[in-house]
């Protein structure tokens, strides 16, 4: 089976997830199909579609919209899919939906997208755990060009978005909303917050 416009994808693991597993005992964190956050965002490529304009080749893990594997309730409060859903855990994808890819061991983001690590905040009084719209570039999208992985970045409000991706937690930032390339001034330190460790 092969998709004319869409990528195929299946969920690397769960749909959801909302477990985990504490000495041996499994605590469910969220019993809400409404809440976005613990829907799984990681996908397995069971068939790329005719015109494929990506690098993505079946079997890569990809980086998608929190929509597509989520469930809902209609109006009349029965549970549905999403309307990607297709059958037996498969998922039409567009490619719209996917923002990065993984390639051996490292994630290669799609033209358009960046994923930022926060750092953390260094003010004595404030009570943020992780300095505002900045951080380290982590994954670079290919066409942002005078700016490396590793460099120190600011970005516009409301233009990140949370992921974790292994194990780490990381904001999906547009390329077009990353506004300045700061210089490092020796005393950030990358933020990850133990949660995101453990998820």
């Amino acid at each position: 089976m092969r998709g004319v416009f869409d990528f195929v994808v299946m969920p690397k693991e769960d749909r959801y997830n909302n477990t985990k597993t504490i000495d041996g005992k499994e605590l469910i964190l969220n019993t809400e199909l409404q809440n976005h956050s613990y829907v799984s965002r990681i996908g397995i490529v069971m068939a790329t579609p005719s015109p494929n304009k990506t690098n993505i080749k079946e079997g890569d893990e990809v980086i998608l919209h929190h929509n597509v594997f989520r469930r809902f309730r209609d109006i009349r409060g029965n549970e549905k899919n999403s309307k990607s859903y297709y059958k037996n855990n498969l998922y039409f994808v567009s490619p719209d939906q996917i923002f990065a890819y993984k390639k051996m061991i490292k994630w290669v983001p799609l033209k358009g997208f960046n994923f930022i690590k926060p750092i953390k905040e260094d003010k004595m009084f404030s009570i943020d755990f992780e300095k505002p719209l900045v951080g380290v570039l982590k994954y670079k999208d290919p066409s942002l060009l005078e700016v490396n992985e590793g460099d120190l970045v600011g970005f516009k409000p409301g233009s990140e978005y949370e992921f974790v991706i292994d194990k780490e937690k990381l904001y999906r930032v547009p390329t077009n909303l990353i506004t300045i390339k700061y210089e490092y001034q020796g005393n950030e330190e990358e933020y990850n917050p133990g949660w995101a460790k453990s998820s």
